[in-house]
Order: structure tokens, then sequence, then C-alpha cells
């Protein structure tokens, strides 16, 4: 099922997530879910906060950077692969020196800005079968695995901005959290919540 994605400006977006246990009700389903809403909206990534839970489950499937020509055959294949659930996910490292990549956001549609981020991590995280798992990641797979990361610590993409670039997006964000938008997948704006 295709559940709307939580706008900019919803206080669930600002939200760090708890974490959840093997018995979390229909996870199975909430994971399906979350890949079908994910996909209907040509995401890379996909947060439970963005779809209203402040819990600390996301889920990566890079697969559409893999016709990026700017990335080498190697990469590429990875990034073709490359699809997991992280579920009480935890940085515990990131190393390198911090490059900058034009990031976008379900939740922030049509805004689209560099972010600065450092290009290795090291996490933990449990996978759909509580499993635990300890892996260094690089490159694009790792800043998608940082931005979903971020999610689930209440923090979001234009949080990273200058101030300058925050200023200059003020407009445009104010009318992404009033639905003044057109996308063309389900989104649910915290001033709809207001108005019912």
């Amino acid at each position: 099922m295709i559940l709307p994605v939580v706008a900019y400006g919803d206080p669930v977006l600002k939200k760090k997530g708890v974490d959840i246990t093997k018995d979390y009700p229909n996870l199975d389903t909430l994971l399906e879910n979350m890949f079908e809403t994910m996909y209907n909206a040509s995401g890379v990534g996909l947060a439970a906060p963005q779809i209203g839970l402040a819990i600390r489950l996301f889920l990566v499937d890079t697969e559409p950077f893999s016709e990026y020509e700017e990335f080498s055959e190697e990469e590429r294949k990875e990034l073709k692969e490359f699809k997991r659930v992280f579920i009480n996910a935890k940085i515990i490292q990131e190393d390198g020196e911090e490059w900058a990549f034009n990031e976008g956001c379900l939740s922030i549609p049509d805004v689209r800005e560099d972010v600065y981020r450092q290009p290795k991590i090291t996490i933990e995280y449990l996978d759909e079968n509580f499993e635990k798992h300890t892996e260094v990641f690089d490159g694009i797979i790792a800043r998608v695995i940082q931005h979903e990361y971020d999610h689930i610590e209440g923090i979001l993409f234009t949080d990273k901005l200058s101030s300058f670039k925050k200023r200059l997006l003020k407009g445009k964000l104010n009318n992404i959290s009033k639905g003044n938008i057109s996308v063309d997948y389900r989104m649910r704006f915290s001033d709809q919540k207001k108005r019912r």
C-alpha cells in the first residue's frame, strides 16, 4: 500500500526516533508499504518519520543511481545491487574529507542543494530479521545512508545548509509546509491536519 509522504513542516520530521523490537506490530507489512511508497515516489531511501512514525527504521535502494554515467562501472554495479533495511541504526564513525553532493528529499519536493558529508561511515544496525551487522560504507551509498540516518535523528538535509541558503529557501519551504506544491506522489501536509 502506498503511504502518504509527510511534508516539510510536520513536527514528526524533527523528532528523534525510538528503537523498536522484534515484536513491533505488522513490521513486515510496514516494510513492504515503505518500499512501495519509496518506489512510487522514485526515491532511493525512505525513513519511518517520513511516513509519520518516529521510530528508528529506514530503507535504502540505490539502484536508480546505477544509471548515472559519472560513476565507474564497478560503482554502478554496486549501486544496482544495494538494497537494505536498517533498524535501530547507529553510525559509530564517519571518516574522510567532506565532499559535496546535490541532495533532495521526498519530504521536501523540488528543493535540491549541495550538502557536505564525510565519504566513509561505520554503522551498526539490525536487518529485517533483527540480525545485527556492523559495516563500513563509502561514496554514494554512505551518503544515502547518512541522509536517511539523519531522518531518524530528527535532522533534515536543509538543516545542514548555510543560514544564507536557508533564507533563500524560506518561501519555498513555507509553501511546501502549507501544501502549495504539486507532486506526483501522495503527501501529507501539516496544515491539512489542522484544517480537519
